[in-house]
C-alpha cells in the first residue's frame, strides 16, 4: 500500500506543481494576468495561469526524467520519463490541470458561489480530474492510482492551502 501511495504521488507531482504555479507566477509578476473570460470563469482565471501550468509541469517532468536517468525513484515510477514526449506530457498534465480548475470555476459561477469561497470537494480534485481527462488519449492510468489520488489529494490540497495562507501566498486558509 505504501508503494502505491508513493508511486501515485510521484506520478501526479507535475499536476500538483502545475496547480500551484499560477499563484507563484502571479506573485512573481509574470505577464498576461488577464482573465480568460471574467463572465464565464471569474476574474482570477487568467491566461498566465494556462502557461504557468504548462511550465510548472514541464519543470517537474524534466526533473523526473533526470532522476530516472540517474536511477533515483525507479521503484516508484509509473511511466517511463525517458520515453514520453516531454512537451506533450507537460501540456496534458499542466494545461489539463488548469482546465480542470477552469471548468470547476465555470460551475461555481453558475451556482453563484463567490470567488475564494469553498466548493468541496471540487476545489480539491478539479485539477487532478482535468489532468486525468487530458491524459486519457495517450495513457490509461491504473484505477487504483486514481482512487488513491482522489482520496489523498483533498487532504494535501488543504494542507498546502494552509501553508500558502501562513506564508502570504493565499488570502484564505482553505
Amino acid at each position: 500500500m505504501f508503494e502505491l501511495v508513493v508511486s501515485s504521488l510521484y506520478f501526479i507531482l507535475p499536476v500538483y506543481f502545475a496547480n500551484m504555479c499560477p499563484v507563484l507566477f502571479a506573485k512573481a509578476g509574470f505577464p498576461l494576468g488577464v482573465p480568460v473570460s471574467e463572465r464565464w470563469f471569474g476574474k482570477n482565471k487568467t491566461w498566465r495561469g494556462l502557461y504557468a501550468g504548462f511550465f510548472g509541469a514541464l519543470l517537474i517532468i524534466a526533473l523526473q526524467r533526470y532522476l530516472q536517468n540517474i536511477g533515483l525513484f525507479d521503484s516508484y515510477r509509473i511511466i517511463d520519463y525517458m520515453e514520453v514526449n516531454l512537451f506533450l506530457y507537460s501540456f496534458l498534465f499542466g494545461v489539463g490541470s488548469v482546465m480542470g480548475d477552469l471548468i470547476e470555476s465555470f460551475f461555481k459561477r453558475r451556482l453563484k458561489i463567490a470567488p475564494g469561497r469553498p466548493f468541496f470537494p471540487f476545489d480539491q480534485i478539479d485539477f487532478v480530474l482535468g489532468a486525468y481527462i487530458f491524459l486519457l488519449p495517450v495513457y490509461i492510468l491504473d484505477g487504483r492510482v486514481l482512487v488513491v489520488l482522489l482520496l489523498i489529494t483533498p487532504l494535501l490540497h488543504f494542507l498546502t492551502n494552509v501553508i500558502a495562507y501562513f506564508v502570504g501566498l493565499q488570502k484564505e486558509w482553505w
